[in-house]
């Protein structure tokens, strides 16, 4: 599954079936390599992924509740992983009760809000996370192989900006 692929299961994307109102970024979505692009890299890096999670027996769901955790520790209730990493709570509710019972995660009251509960990794976890950032770095690295610093640089100022200008719709 490349960034190359122009057809989505035989179904052609064109401008009569994108169904976008006419403006001046319609020709960037137009292109099915635009339209495909974070889809095949969540791909991509899920099958980058998949030996690990074979090796500790977890779906890719439960391993990225781990790597969510490790990356942004300031967001460790189950409300947040829904929120900000987008799993339905159902499913990361079975998720975090799976990696309780496996000691990849502990549950802390939180003082002063006895509703709210703290997911803490435990150290097991870090053994796991060394693997995920080999992988990561070697997954990156070879989607961005070919692009300068600079270019890179660029890219995510653009990407900062599409992100800044979709929380300005939220809010409309």
């Amino acid at each position: 599954m490349g960034i190359d692929r122009f057809v989505l299961s035989s179904y052609t994307i064109n401008s009569s079936n994108l169904n976008i109102p006419n403006w001046k970024g319609r020709e960037v979505l137009k292109n099915i390599k635009s339209i495909l692009l974070l889809r095949d890299l969540v791909d991509s890096y899920e099958a980058a992924c998949k030996p690990i999670c074979r090796s500790i027996k977890l779906s890719q769901t439960a391993f990225d509740i781990l790597v969510f955790l490790t990356d942004h520790p300031e967001y460790d209730t189950a409300k947040d992983i829904s929120k900000y990493r987008g799993i339905e709570p159902n499913k990361v509710s079975f998720n975090v009760e799976r990696l309780v019972e496996e000691g990849y995660l502990e549950r802390h009251s939180v003082p002063g809000d006895r509703r709210k509960v703290q997911l803490v990794c435990t150290k097991k976890v870090q053994a796991i996370m060394e693997q995920e950032r080999e992988i990561s770095e070697k997954f990156y690295s070879t989607v961005l192989e070919g692009m300068s610093a600079e270019d890179i640089s660029k890219f995510e100022q653009y990407v900062q900006i599409i992100c800044n200008n979709i929380e300005k719709l939220k809010h409309i």
